[in-house]
């Protein structure tokens, strides 16, 4: 180690750049400017500690992670466990490894790469990992800062012991049933079709035929889609069987999962002026995975010189934390309902 430079041979703003992005490291408590010098090429490399987080993510996190996807044990892939308690631990372990002053940084590039690693062996898990990947940035950057003002490197040290608690509830919630928010649900949609009602009823009646959806965040996001219905009329008793996009896994040698959508009407009144029919869901293996889709209502009404169609939903949230996925679902059902009167209407036209 030689001296370092006086308060008179500062280095030139070039040189620090230089110093920078050669991987050099101010020493801890001294001015600026002031550097330790003799560092050889090997500084340059990954340091141990480094190696041994690249082995612990490799080695035991990566796979903790698919075996809880492709096992679903216990139901923990869809708590705040999964997606808050796995941020947590991989911001934790980047924070106690790596350097402080770039303990942020360092934690946000890993948990890109494991989004990277995680996105190709989820399957249809994909849809999750998409919706849950700005919670999980967020919480990531949240504990990686904790830890470091935790650990009295920040001046803001002492006010993060009041997000401790915090986020510790926060982690638990889906847990044991555990929810902030209620899980009961109604998404709507409701459309003005130029139509009378007799037509609305008769396009409500006949299977529809399904388009590719509109709205960017169910084109965007790899939901299931719809692809053909069977059954017909709105009588009590009438069912309807949906058939969506198949389902892939990862077993070897497997062949996709067709998904379908079993209804049955057990409400219906239709008279001159519109009318009301409910269907109840009596087997899903589409959404089950994201919601539980309890009931779907059609109502429609003379308005004008149309129909107001509109569709309900009602489901309970599966997915914590509530606070994060409650609106997301709320949003995403409310586009769904609206997806369906827009079908409906069109087929009334």
């Amino acid at each position: 180690m030689t001296e370092p430079h006086g308060p008179d041979d500062h280095p030139s703003d070039e040189e620090v750049a230089a110093r920078y992005a050669a991987g050099r490291r101010a020493v801890p408590g001294t001015p600026p400017g002031t550097w330790f010098e003799g560092e050889t090429k090997n500084d340059l490399r990954p340091s141990a500690a480094r190696w041994i987080l690249a082995g612990i993510l490799a080695l035991g996190v990566f796979p903790l992670l698919v075996l809880l996807r492709m096992t679903s044990l216990g139901g923990l892939d869809q708590t705040a466990l999964f997606y808050v308690g796995l941020p947590v631990v991989l911001a934790l372990i980047v924070v106690l490894t790596a350097r402080p002053q770039s303990a942020v940084g360092v934690a946000m590039a890993i948990t890109t790469v494991m989004l990277l690693l995680s996105g190709p062996v989820l399957g249809e898990g994909l849809v999750c990992l998409v919706i849950a990947a700005p919670l999980i940035y967020g919480l990531v950057a949240l504990v990686a800062w904790l830890g470091v003002a935790l650990a009295g490197r920040d001046l803001d040290g002492p006010h993060a012991f009041v997000a401790v608690p915090v986020l510790f509830a926060l982690t638990l919630e889906g847990v044991a049933g555990l929810s902030l928010l209620p899980r009961e649900d109604t998404g709507t949609g409701s459309v003005l079709v130029s139509a009378a009602p007799e037509q609305v009823a008769a396009a409500l009646a006949a299977p529809p035929a399904y388009e590719a959806p509109e709205a960017f965040f169910l084109s965007a996001v790899p939901f299931p889609e719809p692809v053909e219905a069977v059954g017909e009329g709105l009588d009590v008793g009438e069912g309807r069987l949906i058939r969506f996009t198949p389902r892939t896994t990862l077993a070897l040698d497997d062949e996709p999962t067709p998904r379908t959508m079993e209804l049955e009407v057990t409400e219906s009144r239709i008279n001159d002026d519109g009318g009301r029919v409910v269907f109840d869901v009596t087997e899903d293996t589409t959404l089950a995975r994201w919601l539980d889709l309890r009931t779907a209502t059609a109502t429609w009404e003379r308005e004008g010189d149309g129909t107001r169609l509109t569709w309900e939903f009602d489901y309970a949230r599966t997915y914590d934390p509530s606070w994060y996925f409650g609106p997301i679902q709320a949003y995403a059902t409310d586009l769904a309902a609206a997806y369906l009167a827009d079908t409906f209407a069109e087929a009334a036209r």
